[in-house]
């Protein structure tokens, strides 16, 4: 079965990585491309300034751009992925699961929304489930599922590692190193972050602190109940071009050696998707690793990598990486709309 997509917000830098990852894949066909009304009309090409790691697709690149209005995408289109900016994502969204699309979003509008499943489909697959109460209570014949934000996609995989072999979660303190892409291409300025590091992300920290607690929370059927571990942020921008490093230190209510967090690591599994890592998380032995150059595009992107473990007096401490335009956003959402097509939702 091949599924006809569409891709909102087409001609961002997600966007972008979106058609990269989608035009080759076996059970999706790129059927709608659309952007903002300055690029409607004109062909993907001319719209696009391209900047992503290899050719524009040429089965993409002279297909026609349209408006972002449900009555410009074709009815045939069972899916849709947006990579739209969250103001408006906030306000078109909504209006295409009313017109009967499903969207898998990268936006970060909604992710803590109470009806709106966040999903990392390795960690909670069962809280795709809250779609039923979500059509019933707005009436909707699509759907909206969204993936967290790309630093909380880092870090929440080992954490659900550790809590899948048994171990309490208390306390959690991460600290980001997070690439200049997840800005967007004009979002920092190279006289900005060159020679330097910035020590504030504007609403980063409350993603992560938020975000991951929904993500390892549970889910009975009818609503969502928060993971009651603390947790504690602060993000950096650093002038990696991409993949985000995160330092990471656990406080569980029974040891944890390294050791052992490892070997909870290396054993985490993965799913059966075309685009979910085996490993999803690669786990290195060296203390100097994982560094974003070598080890971002592990698992094509989709990998998240860890080491660094070792015991301090605040519990163990580790770091992880992904890279965050694929695994902790385009990739992110192309995996969801793979389990969206498994578990029947399209």
């Amino acid at each position: 079965m091949t599924v006809r997509v569409g891709v909102l917000g087409a001609t961002g830098a997600v966007g972008q990585r979106l058609i990269q990852l989608l035009e080759p894949h076996d059970d999706f066909e790129i059927a709608a491309l659309t952007a903002s009304e300055s690029s409607a009309g004109k062909t993907y090409r001319e719209a696009a300034k391209w900047r992503v790691d290899s050719p524009i697709p040429e089965s993409i690149a002279e297909q026609t751009v349209t408006a972002t209005d449900p009555d410009e995408v074709p009815d045939d289109v069972d899916l849709l992925f947006s990579s739209l900016p969250s103001s408006v994502g906030e306000a078109v969204e909504p209006a295409f699961c009313e017109a009967g699309y499903v969207v898998s979003s990268n936006s970060s509008n909604a992710r803590m929304a109470e009806d709106v499943p966040l999903i990392i489909p390795e960690v909670n697959a069962d809280h795709l489930d809250m779609l039923e109460v979500q059509r019933e209570e707005r009436g909707w014949d699509g759907a909206l599922v969204k993936n967290p934000n790309c630093s909380t996609i880092t870090f929440v995989p080992t954490l659900a590692a550790l809590a899948d072999a048994g171990y309490e979660l208390e306390t959690v303190h991460v600290s980001t190193l997070q690439a200049v892409s997840g800005a967007g291409y004009d979002g920092v300025t190279s006289m900005e972050i060159i020679d330097n590091a910035i020590p504030h992300i504007g609403g980063e920290e409350d993603k992560l602190e938020t975000e991951s607690r929904k993500l390892l929370g549970s889910f009975d059927g009818a609503s969502f109940e928060l993971e009651g571990f603390d947790v504690a942020a602060s993000c950096n921008r650093i002038p990696t071009l991409d993949g985000h490093l995160e330092n990471v230190f656990v406080g569980t209510a029974e040891e944890l050696t390294p050791e052992d967090a490892a070997e909870a690591m290396e054993a985490y599994p993965s799913l059966d998707l075309p685009s979910s890592p085996e490993p999803l998380i690669h786990v290195f032995e060296e203390p100097e690793r994982p560094q974003p150059r070598l080890d971002r595009t592990l698992g094509g992107g989709m990998a998240v990598a860890a080491g660094g473990f070792k015991q301090t007096e605040l519990g163990l401490q580790y770091n992880c990486l992904s890279h965050n335009t694929i695994r902790g956003a385009a990739g992110a959402s192309v995996l969801n709309g793979e389990l969206l097509l498994s578990e029947g939702y399209l």
